[in-house]
């Protein structure tokens, strides 16, 4: 697997990506990624991320449904980004419900909420954490 030798892991094994999306360009979601979450991206093609708060791979959409289907995974020049161009179920990307992440625009010295809520978390999330 020599092309993940290419990438540059962090001190703690992971690499940014940035999921966009593949017919918007809109940036969907930042997360990292570990080794075997890319492999496993590629492998599948459905996005797969190290998830630092619990500690563990994160098959994206295992819980709420919203798969992330991966067309490219790009490396940047410095070999150390990686945007997961990706064609997103439900359209939908951030846990709070909305199609993207970068849902707050600085307005004024203050954090605006600028995007609507497409499906609520509470009807996304129904398994037991």
């Amino acid at each position: 697997m020599s092309w993940l030798d290419e990438i540059k892991w962090d001190d703690k094994g992971l690499v940014p990506v940035i999921a966009q999306d593949a017919h918007t360009g809109r940036v969907l979601m930042f997360a990292y990624a570990n080794r075997d979450a890319v492999e496993k991206t590629a492998e599948h093609g459905t996005a797969h991320y190290w998830t630092r708060s619990r500690g563990k791979l994160w098959h994206k959409g295992e819980e709420s449904g919203h798969f992330q289907h991966v067309l490219e995974i790009r490396l940047d020049c410095d070999g150390d980004v990686l945007i997961y161009v990706i064609e997103q179920d439900g359209g939908i990307a951030c846990h709070t419900g909305r199609e993207s992440c970068f849902y707050r625009v600085l307005s004024d010295g203050e954090w605006e909420t600028v995007d609507p809520v497409l499906k609520d978390p509470a009807a996304i999330y129904h398994k037991h954490h």
